[in-house]
């Protein structure tokens, strides 16, 4: 099955525990939460802090998307919040190799990722040495923005090279992802499904949630 990683992005922080108890029972596997500094996206979200507030709340896999200027700096402090997985940007990282070294010698899962217009051949390096490839479908930094449908040719891509190789990672797609959209990134590759408005801003989060959900099975079941 496709695993299901709801974004707090656009969560009800002031409801925050109630939200994310709501995607867990309903069958989260991943809780996404994306780190902004300010710096290497215009948008500040929340820090190590909200991460070990988030951990005390739930037990399931906490997945993080640092959009960080330095983000060697970071990682120890999020890995000590409760973090299971850390994301980094290839563009963000001049030590890419290192970066995924240090995040590996911290215990935790390590993830690459890239702005949309950069190409795959950035990442292709490193594919052997990580647990999860994100690729964004919309620019980092804000939520609710419109999917990029190019992107889809990016995912295949990467399905490609990760069959052709026999490699071993995620396939996480994080962008504009909704009822809609979602069959068209499992059948291109995907493997992990980030989204963030299509659920918290639903009127009906578990019922946003379980469609969701609904509309990657349906299209595994149609490529079976």
């Amino acid at each position: 099955m496709v695993k299901m990683a709801p974004s707090i992005l656009s969560a009800d922080f002031s409801n925050l525990r109630e939200q994310i108890e709501i995607v867990d029972r309903a069958g989260a596997d991943w809780i996404h939460l994306d780190i902004m500094d300010g710096h290497y996206v215009p948008n500040i979200t929340f820090g190590p802090l909200i991460v070990k507030g988030v951990r005390k709340i739930t037990n399931k896999f906490l997945d993080a998307h640092l959009m960080v200027e330095n983000a060697d700096d970071h990682l120890s402090a999020f890995q000590e919040a409760g973090l299971d997985q850390l994301t980094v940007h290839v563009e963000a990282c001049p030590h890419l190799w290192a970066t995924i070294d240090k995040i590996h010698a911290l215990g935790l899962s390590a993830g690459i990722t890239q702005n949309p217009a950069t190409p795959l051949s950035s990442l292709e390096p490193v594919l052997h040495r990580v647990q999860n490839v994100l690729i964004m479908t919309v620019e980092p930094g804000f939520g609710g923005q419109k999917f990029i449908p190019e992107m889809l040719d990016k995912i295949r891509e990467l399905n490609q090279i990760k069959i052709q190789r026999n490699l071993n990672f995620e396939i996480q797609v994080d962008g504009g992802i909704d009822v809609n959209t979602a069959p068209q990134v499992v059948k291109a590759g995907a493997t992990c499904l980030v989204s963030g408005s299509s659920i918290f801003a639903a009127n009906d989060i578990k019922k946003a949630f379980d469609e969701l959900k609904t509309a990657a099975k349906n299209a595994l079941l149609k490529m079976a």
